[in-house]
């Protein structure tokens, strides 16, 4: 199997989709799919699903992300249906961020996603379209068993190669395996993110040379990409460029 650069897109939060369709256009020549998220930070966006049959309808691969929190079982049910009309077959199941108004459901959890999702390949109802493929994220720490039966697996940022390689070194997962790296954009986004992330440890180095030069972010999340991709550990990584998408493509476009 190729090595696979999986980009996140910033998904819209208001019914305009020229921004997405931008960010597909640009990461293209480097991406080999694309991950929209879900209801990102909290806040409310287009539909995940919508957005992927978006991102399929300009000739690239589309992976929707699918919290748990803002699903009661039939909501979830009809995000399966809409998926398999739009031809939308590749999920990522997640908890979800802590939203910005109000609360969750609490009636669906990850694990319950996954058993509605491998239970629709027995409905006749879904006859006749592309099987689903689940992806589930997980810490570097132990993969909860239940995960295992996922069919790809997103593993939590980090800012350490030699991090990632001794979780993988233990991990046993048989599916591909992608590891997380985010573009460090600022270094108020590197205090946010270890306020709202405690687990992700980010280099002081790293943050004293974005606050120096934006750019510094850019070219430190190719290089780790470059170094995982040359490690052999990981069957790819799952890119998040946030802004910076623009940099991002043309950097990994030269070097890649």
């Amino acid at each position: 199997m190729a090595f696979e650069i999986v980009c996140e897109v910033e998904p819209p939060m208001k019914p305009d989709l020229t921004r997405v369709r931008h960010q597909i256009g640009v990461l293209s020549p480097v991406a080999d799919s694309f991950l929209i998220p879900d209801n990102h930070i909290g806040r409310a966006t287009v539909s995940s699903v919508a957005v992927a049959h978006e991102v399929q309808a300009m000739g690239a691969r589309g992976i929707a992300c699918l919290n748990s929190r803002d699903r009661n079982l039939l909501g979830f049910r009809r995000d399966l249906l809409t998926a398999a009309a739009y031809g939308v077959d590749r999920f990522l199941f997640v908890y979800g961020d802590k939203p910005t108004a109000g609360g969750r459901t609490s009636e669906l959890t990850v694990r319950a996603m996954m058993e509605e999702t491998r239970a629709a390949a027995e409905d006749a109802v879904f006859a006749g379209c592309a099987p689903f493929q689940i992806g589930v994220t997980t810490g570097l720490r132990k993969t909860a068993e239940w995960k295992r039966s996922a069919d790809f697996t997103f593993v939590q940022v980090s800012y350490s190669v030699d991090e990632l390689l001794r979780w993988r070194d233990g991990a046993r997962l048989t599916g591909p395996v992608y590891a997380g790296v985010m573009v460090l954009a600022s270094a108020g986004m590197a205090r946010n993110l270890a306020a709202a992330i405690p687990d992700i440890a980010i280099p002081a180095e790293l943050v004293d040379a974005v606050e120096r030069d934006r750019a510094a972010g850019v070219a430190a999340a190719c290089e780790q990409v470059l170094a995982i991709r040359d490690s052999g550990a990981f069957d790819g990584v799952h890119l998040v460029p946030v802004s910076r998408y623009r940099e991002v493509a043309a950097r990994l476009e030269r070097e890649l």
